[in-house]
């Protein structure tokens, strides 16, 4: 974890706070960011840092804000190659695997 993340993951728990952190851990084809990549995601959706924005963020948003309620962490899949979404031009190509835990 960069140290920019751990010191904000600290101030989270400092604070008695909740939120949650996602890490890119694999990538597989075209993706907008690569492993390493981390954003933290509070209770109200607001976010810190990106995984690479677009669809694929917001689903990860959502899935971090169950992890946050549920205290349960994840691992989640973001495909980049869907034809529709590739036809918006929002998309990269690739997958991305993203985990998920609540700070």
């Amino acid at each position: 974890m960069s140290i920019h993340y751990l010191q904000q993951a600290v101030a989270i728990r400092e604070r008695g706070e909740a939120a949650a952190l996602a890490t890119v851990i694999q990538t597989k084809g075209s993706t907008p960011r690569k492993v390493g990549a981390k954003m933290i995601i509070y209770p109200n959706g607001d976010i810190e840092g990106t995984i690479g924005g677009g669809c694929g963020e917001a689903e990860v948003i959502r899935e971090a804000l169950n992890v946050i309620e549920t205290k349960v962490p994840c691992h989640y899949v973001v495909d980049l190659t869907s034809g529709l979404l590739y036809e918006d031009g929002g998309i990269c190509g690739g997958t991305m695997e993203i985990f998920i835990e609540r700070l």
